[in-house]
């Protein structure tokens, strides 16, 4: 009797598990760059770059960051654009970063 009752039990808390929606808001992880120039995504400069990297953005339009690198700790040294960008998944080598705001420290 008691292993059937827990067959159910476990049945019963495996579908409310599965039927509960888990929507957790993901904001992408950002960083503090300094790059060189920050353009639109639709740019000849952001589309040159873009094609040499093989990344398609499609119709979405942001701003890029050209020829960035990481603000360190030890100083903003930044001879160009401060600015937060979205943290790529991938490193592009410094030529570009996606989603760049111009900040100031």
């Amino acid at each position: 009797m008691f292993s059937k009752l827990s067959v159910v039990v476990t049945s019963v808390l495996i579908t409310l598990a599965a039927a509960i929606p888990t929507t957790i808001p993901v904001t992408p992880p950002t960083s503090d760059q300094c790059c060189a120039s920050v353009v639109d995504s639709s740019s000849t400069a952001a589309g040159a770059v873009l094609a040499q990297l093989g990344i398609d953005l499609g119709n979405i339009d942001v701003p890029v960051g050209l020829s960035c690198s990481p603000i360190t700790v030890l100083g903003n040294n930044c001879g160009g654009v401060t600015t937060r960008c979205d943290a790529p998944e991938i490193e592009w080598g410094g030529l570009i970063a996606i989603n760049c705001i111009p900040i100031t420290l």
